[in-house]
């Protein structure tokens, strides 16, 4: 008889409720009329805590992706108009990417599906039970410190 992988079925609960909170949060965005991916929100977020718009190689960096993914997310973003290539002033063959008002204002409405995705799936738990699942999950995503490179 085999026993339960406890770790296997934690890790196969988080997937489940990620996904529960991506279809929440897709189905809010589509009542506001905004199609977007997950992969979209996160290069907005990116671009939006950029002091000046960054570099396209910035963005591929800072997402953990390779660049030509950050090109076909652009791509698709400039073309709904949330984004706009801009030509750095200090060198011509740099581009940089900035936000619009359309994007900005897509980023709001993406703020405001994403927290009212999270208080559907969370409204079974009290506010204490919030509280320590938030520090439980802090915890996993912080998590230790990295060892010493090989």
């Amino acid at each position: 008889m085999t026993t339960p992988d406890a770790d296997g079925v934690l890790a196969e609960q988080l997937l489940r409720l990620t996904r529960r909170l991506h279809r929440t949060q897709k189905r809010q965005l589509a009542a506001a009329g905004l199609a977007i991916t997950p992969a979209q929100f996160r290069l907005l977020r990116t671009v939006a805590h950029c002091d000046t718009p960054p570099r396209m190689a910035d963005i591929a960096a800072r997402l953990e992706v390779v660049p030509r993914a950050v090109t076909s997310l652009v791509d698709a973003l400039e073309e709904s108009g949330c984004v706009r290539r801009v030509a750095d002033p200090a060198s011509r063959r740099v581009t940089r990417v900035e936000l619009t008002d359309t994007g900005r204002s897509a980023l709001r409405t993406l703020r405001e599906a994403r927290r009212a995705a999270a208080e559907d799936v969370l409204a079974p738990l009290t506010a204490a039970q919030r509280e320590a699942l938030g520090g439980l999950l802090s915890a996993l995503v912080d998590g230790p410190a990295p060892g010493p490179a090989c």
